[in-house]
């Protein structure tokens, strides 16, 4: 953009702009100029124009960034990063970062990114985004963690028992907090809400969830490297929630109804929104009516948005001229507009309607007036005995008679539809389509898992729907062998005197089963570390350290054992039963004595407490009871804490059944 001066007497010169930008570089930022101005001593009536030059026309729009996109935020490690965001279509982006600038610019959509290439572990760093500045920015490990409410324990209620919390000073680990967003008519593409990252600082450590807090810590104590544990969950949820539909195929009955769906929308879509309000829309083959009049009077059966239109001859004295108009009352909401221009909205039955047309709007010759009336009952009135009218000064113009009109939206014939929804409660994919699906671009180093409480009567399925969750966020994340570290359920409620069926124990067997049909896995087995009255437990501190141990085998690549032993096999030897077992470490052992919590039963199907004993890298089962066992469980209850079957390195042996009863 050229400007120009030509002489104008001896007033001040006047301005000439010759505009050879095009129109994705005439957005100028205005900000900038008029600080500018206000360092001048003198603001003469020439950078007045300018200033107006440069902000008018379609204005200037900054660009927007993910929420996830902040201060003291924490980016993966050694790996390529995408940062994303929205702008005006056209808009260049320059996004800065550790010394170097990356280029683009939005797309018709308004959408843009650009790629980082890996960066080593460090910080905090600044990063530009145009005229954004992040501050804090960490490089490390970040890690994903989802689930119900042990996964989001707030911090807060574990400092009695970890009187370290309060004064953490760590400022190196970060926290953040995915806030809730159920939605089931389709994926979002951002976060709801207003988080933002947290420090692991006195100051800041109260924001964070309990086991990522433990997580984080334990990996910076070993690793040293910056963590950010990116936390979403929601407590009392299903796992269903957390997986797509396309992963939810083979649960019907998790599928929502997608022509319900799409009725549903289609019938919320107003068909005259930003079209049927303009001055010279051609409503010719709209059908008549007369105004002022009921819905119902007119023969309009219709819940949802009627629009109207009212073309007439104005007076030469209301040319250009200030106007008001009076449109009665009306039921339910209206929108009014003037040759295209919104004059006046109220959303509901009760006051009158009294807009003011601004100066300029009304024109000589044909003009125009729109009304959108909305009554989602279907109860739509123009109430008649009311002014209907456009009063100048001299002239006024009225409004009753004949108007033009077309239904913009019907819902009455997705009422259907409406109720099908309505009945769909145990649907899955809301907090996958809220939660999940719109920070899938966040790289991550693995997955921490900790929920199964909520599906504990629904034990059966859960396996197959632990496999597809991982599969599917595996899959959203292009991460095929993203590392998951799975917690089994702790031990909960009360405990019995003889052998009983469990629910939890169920679940616990179907974790196990995903854990270990899927690779790239790690369980970390807690029936030790729950409370019996309590559904969740304080010490997040034991679980995150075997977590952790998974971590360093599977992640870090060490060379520990992270698992307790698990079960492989069983041989009926007369009046006993001989189990073996995989991952024994330096061999079997157990807790405080000698074992606890083995049944033993027969053809009948009943249970008794056996006696177990340690025999090299198996375990001989028996009880005087059952003369012929064929089936033995181990820690098969909803709280079997006395359990004590471990191996050397002291983790706990999985819970487990012989039999599929």
């Amino acid at each position: 953009m050229d400007i120009l001066f030509e002489k104008n007497g001896g007033h001040e010169p006047r301005p000439i702009v010759l505009d050879r930008r095009t129109e994705g570089q005439k957005k100028v930022t205005t900000t900038k100029f008029v600080l500018l101005l206000f360092c001048l001593k003198k603001v003469s009536p020439v950078f007045l124009f300018l200033a107006g030059l440069v902000g008018g026309g379609e204005g200037w729009a900054a660009v927007r960034l993910p929420k996830l996109v902040g201060d003291r935020m924490v980016l993966q490690r050694e790996t390529e990063l995408k940062i994303w965001g929205w702008a005006d279509p056209g808009e260049k982006v320059t996004v800065r970062f550790r010394g170097t600038p990356y280029y683009t610019e939005a797309d018709g959509t308004g959408k843009w990114h650009v790629m980082l290439p890996p960066q080593q572990p460090g910080g905090p760093f600044l990063m530009e985004v145009n005229e954004k500045v992040i501050r804090d920015v960490l490089v490390g490990d970040v890690y994903l963690c989802g689930g119900q409410s042990n996964q989001e324990t707030p911090i807060e209620r574990l400092v009695e028992k970890f009187p370290e919390i309060p004064v953490s000073n760590n400022h190196m680990i970060r926290h953040y907090k995915v806030p809730s967003q159920d939605v089931t008519d389709g994926v979002r593409e951002e976060i709801a809400g207003d988080a933002v990252w947290h420090s692991a600082t006195a100051s800041e450590v109260m924001n964070w969830t309990s086991l990522a807090y433990f997580f984080a810590t334990e990996v910076w104590n070993r690793y040293h490297v910056p963590v950010g544990m990116l936390v979403a969950s929601k407590g009392g949820t299903d796992i269903e929630s957390w997986i797509s539909q396309e992963r939810l195929r083979d649960f019907p009955r998790l599928l929502v109804d997608e022509e319900a769906v799409r009725k549903v929308k289609e019938s919320r879509q107003d068909k005259g929104s930003g079209r049927w309000n303009q001055k010279d829309f051609d409503d010719s083959d709209w059908a008549e009516t007369e105004v002022p009049g009921t819905w119902d009077e007119r023969g309009i059966r219709t819940k949802g948005v009627v629009w109207y239109r009212k073309t007439f001859d104005l007076p030469s004295s209301m040319v250009g001229r200030h106007a008001r108009i009076y449109m009665g009352r009306m039921a339910d909401g209206d929108s009014v507009f003037v040759n295209g221009r919104l004059v006046g909205t109220t959303s509901y039955f009760g006051p009158p309607r009294k807009y003011d047309i601004p100066a300029g709007v009304l024109v000589q010759g044909k003009n125009n007036v729109t009304l959108k009336l909305t009554a989602m009952n279907g109860h739509g009135e123009i109430v008649p005995d009311k002014p209907y009218v456009i009063r100048g000064d001299e002239d006024s113009v009225s409004l009753c008679g004949t108007w033009k009109y077309k239904t913009g939206f019907d819902r009455t014939g997705v009422e259907e539809y409406v109720e099908r929804l309505r009945q769909q409660k145990m649907v899955g994919s809301g907090l996958y389509n809220g939660m999940i699906y719109p920070i899938r671009d966040w790289k991550v180093r693995g997955a921490i898992w900790y929920q199964g409480e909520n599906n504990a009567g629904r034990a059966g399925e859960y396996a197959p729907l632990l496999k597809s969750l991982i599969a599917d966020w595996r899959e959203s994340w292009q991460m095929p062998d993203m590392p998951f570290l799975l917690v089994q359920l702790p031990n909960y409620m009360k405990k019995y005197d003889r052998p009983t069926d469990s629910g939890w124990a169920r679940l616990r067997e179907a974790q196990l089963q995903a854990a270990s049909e899927v690779s790239h896995t790690a369980l970390a087995v807690t029936y030790d570390v729950g409370e019996w009255n309590d559904i969740h437990p304080l010490d997040k501190k034991s679980v995150a350290q075997r977590l952790f141990l998974g971590a360093r085998k599977l992640i870090y690549g060490e060379k520990v054992v992270c698992s307790g032993p698990i079960y492989k096999g069983m041989e009926v030897d007369g009046d006993r039963v001989v189990i073996s077992f995989t991952e024994v470490g330096r061999g079997l052992a157990s807790r405080g004595g000698g074992l606890k919590h083995f049944a033993v039963a027969g053809e009948d199907r009943k249970f008794v407490w056996a006696d177990a004993v340690i025999r090299g890298n198996k375990v001989i089962v028996s009880s005087k009871d059952v003369k012929h066992p064929v089936a033995v469980r181990y820690a098969w209850s909803d709280n079997p804490s006395d359990a004590n079957l471990c191996n050397k390195d002291g983790l706990l042996a999985a819970p487990f059944r012989t039999d599929n009863w």
